[in-house]
């Protein structure tokens, strides 16, 4: 059984590897700010691979305390890369979670592959990128065995109200209206099963594959089409906001396909669950 160590254990994403993969997980429970404790977490026993998580995500979230964010996600990142360089038998295989909020959103319908130059659109995904290429440049320099995946948009219930789908469908169950008029909905993004995103970790490990991967879905769905879902469900009557420009974030995930993968569930598969 692979020895895994992992930050961010406790998020949606985290919980649901811990549960879904056959590994034997050693979670970082401290504050990956803190160097110290991370040495000490790392230097306990040895790992055969490190699955990096811990992050502050939602962009509002961001914005509202973007010290605190740049000092969990760029300088936390920091600290656990000095710290594995500095180990003398380092894991064979190193995982960052990383985001398409590297990206600039797109005004036409335009797939992003790996290559495309990053242009950040909001803070949060500055902080993602500069945990990038730090990391980029001293495991490049050091030879150590990386992976970066770029996760697309994935939506659960047990994320907060400050993500789309929970606040959409918070908005619906909780009012005695017929009719719901939505505004600035209308772009597309592309959503990927939580459970397709840690079939893509494990089977990215079981590869060993190093380098920058689009982990997506690689299909655009309307943000509508969420709203819509769960109006139907709770007989409501959806009226959108007629607007003449779009914004798409699409993944080109022709890089992870190429090597074997694809993806299984649609958004449905967990907007269900909303209902459940």
């Amino acid at each position: 059984m692979l020895r895994c160590g992992i930050t961010g254990s406790t998020g949606i994403l985290g919980s649901k590897i811990i549960k879904d993969l056959k590994y034997k997980f050693y979670p970082y429970k401290g504050n990956i700010f803190n160097k110290k404790k991370v040495e000490e977490w790392l230097n306990k026993r040895e790992y055969d691979l490190i699955i990096h998580l811990a992050a502050i995500v939602p962009t509002i979230e961001v914005n509202k305390n973007y010290k605190l964010a740049k000092k969990i996600n760029f300088n936390g990142t920091k600290n656990l890369v000095d710290s594995i360089i500095k180990l003398k038998k380092k894991p064979e295989w190193i995982f960052y979670a990383s985001t398409s909020h590297v990206y600039k959103i797109k005004k036409k319908n335009k797939k992003i592959n790996e290559l495309t130059v990053l242009d950040p659109s909001s803070k949060y995904g500055k902080t993602k990128m500069l945990a990038e290429k730090y990391l980029l440049k001293r495991f490049k320099q050091k030879k150590i065995n990386y992976c970066i995946g770029r996760i697309f948009s994935f939506t659960d219930r047990k994320q907060k109200k400050t993500f789309f789908s929970p606040r959409i469908f918070s908005n619906i169950v909780n009012t005695s209206k017929k009719i719901i008029y939505f505004k600035n909905i209308s772009h597309y993004r592309d959503f990927l099963s939580i459970k397709d995103i840690v079939r893509a970790i494990d089977f990215l490990q079981k590869k060993r594959s190093r380098g920058v991967f689009n982990i997506g879905s690689g299909t655009r769905t309307n943000l509508k089409t969420i709203a819509k879902f769960f109006c139907k469900k709770y007989k409501k009557k959806a009226i959108f906001e007629k607007i003449n420009k779009y914004s798409y974030l699409i993944s080109d995930n022709s890089k992870i396909k190429k090597i074997g993968w694809k993806p299984k569930y649609d958004l449905f598969y967990d907007l269900k669950k909303f209902i459940n």
